[in-house]
C-alpha cells in the first residue's frame, strides 16, 4: 500500500510593503507607491502601473505586487491627486464616481504628472534605467500617450478607454506594445476597436489580442465586469511579453 500524498503547491513570495514616496511635478509633489522586487534584487527594470478610474484601489495594489513578485521595481503613481482622492470606495456608486473623476481631471496635467513618474523611476538606485509603461481601462489610454511622448522600453495597455480618442490624434507608440480588449466591450464598440487595431499595429512591434465574450474592465476582480478567464489568459501574455520586453535579470 502506497502512501498518498497532497501535491505540493507552488511557494508565493510573501508580499511586500510599498513605500510611499513624492516627485516633484509642477505644482507640487505627485504621491505614488514603490514596490520593491519581490526577489529583492539590487538591479531591476522599473514598471509605472498606471491605474483605472477607481485610482490607487486594492485591485491595483494587487497588480503591483504581481509584477513585483516578477522581479520588477513598480511604482503607482496617484493620479488624482489633485482631485483629493487616492482611491474610490466599492460599492453601486464606484463606476459613477470614477467617471466623475475622470470628468473633471486636467488630461494633460495628468500626462505631464505620469511622464515625470516614469522618468524618476529611470533614475532610482536599484532600477536598471528600463521602464515600462502598465495601464489599466482610463490608465490604459493615459499610458499610451506617455508612452508617445516619452521612450519607455514596452507599453501594456488594457482596454484604453481614451484610445478611441487619442489613436488619430497623438503619434503612435513606437515603443514595443501589448493591447488586450475584450469583443464584448459595452464602452467601445467592435467597430472600434478594430480602428485602434488597424492604427496602433502600423508599428510592427505591436502585440494585439481580442478576449471572446469578456466586457471592459475583465481584468478587475472588485467590479461585475471581471471575466477570470480572459483575466488569466491576459495576465499570462502580459508577463510573457514582459519577459521578452523588459528581461528580469537573474
Amino acid at each position: 500500500m502506497t502512501d498518498a500524498t497532497e501535491p505540493t503547491q507552488p511557494t508565493q513570495p510573501e508580499p511586500t510593503q510599498p513605500t510611499r514616496v513624492q516627485i516633484a511635478v509642477e505644482g507640487g509633489e505627485l504621491p505614488a507607491y514603490l514596490w520593491a522586487p519581490a526577489s529583492g534584487a539590487s538591479d531591476a527594470p522599473g514598471i509605472v502601473l498606471v491605474q483605472e478610474i477607481f485610482g490607487v484601489s486594492g485591485y491595483m495594489r494587487r497588480r503591483a505586487q504581481d509584477l513585483a513578485n516578477a522581479g520588477y521595481a513598480v511604482l503607482v503613481p496617484v493620479v488624482f491627486w489633485r482631485l483629493g482622492v487616492e482611491a474610490v470606495e466599492d460599492g453601486p456608486t464606484m463606476l459613477d464616481e470614477g467617471i466623475g473623476l475622470v470628468s473633471t481631471l486636467d488630461w494633460p496635467t495628468a500626462v505631464a504628472d505620469v511622464t515625470a513618474a516614469v522618468a524618476w523611476l529611470g533614475e532610482q538606485p536599484g532600477v536598471d534605467g528600463r521602464v515600462a509603461l502598465v495601464g489599466f481601462c482610463f490608465g490604459g489610454g493615459l499610458g499610451y500617450q506617455v508612452a508617445s511622448g516619452c521612450e519607455p522600453a514596452a507599453l501594456v495597455s488594457f482596454y484604453g478607454s481614451a484610445l478611441p480618442g487619442l489613436v488619430d490624434t497623438v503619434p503612435v507608440v513606437q515603443a514595443p506594445s501589448l493591447h488586450h480588449f475584450g469583443s464584448a466591450d459595452a464602452f467601445i464598440d467592435p467597430a472600434t476597436v478594430e480602428h485602434i487595431r488597424g492604427v496602433v499595429q502600423t508599428n510592427p512591434e505591436c502585440e494585439f489580442h481580442l478576449y471572446e465574450g469578456a466586457n471592459h474592465a475583465f481584468d478587475n476582480d472588485d467590479f461585475v465586469m471581471f471575466h477570470a478567464e480572459a483575466s488569466a489568459l491576459a495576465w499570462e501574455r502580459t508577463l510573457e511579453f514582459l519577459a521578452r520586453r523588459l528581461p528580469v535579470q537573474s
